[in-house]
């Protein structure tokens, strides 16, 4: 399996796909999800990852699945660390 190039946030994805094309706005969403206004909103600001609750609420109310949602903060988060960290010093094992 290979990592996309430059995956999106979830939140962004929730912005562009979801939220957008509906008028809803992430308030309105929270209330609909009940969880607090700010998770939604920092989400969106792409300021916090996407919670296992959060993808389970979101797959519910959007008819999707937990996993779809898991798997884009995953892409991210796999995208964002390669990125910075400083693999140089290991090299792969050998099998002779």
């Amino acid at each position: 399996m290979s990592l996309l190039k430059n995956p999106c946030h979830p939140g962004e994805v929730l912005q562009e796909l979801y939220l957008k094309p509906t008028g809803m706005s992430a308030i309105n969403l929270a209330r609909r999800l009940n969880v607090p206004r700010t998770r939604i909103e920092r989400l969106v600001r792409q300021e916090t990852a996407l919670s296992v609750d959060t993808a389970i609420r979101l797959a519910k109310f959007y008819s999707t699945s937990p996993e779809y949602w898991i798997n884009l903060q995953r892409s991210f988060d796999l995208s964002e660390a390669i990125d910075v960290l400083d693999l140089s010093e290991i090299t792969p094992l050998s099998v002779a």
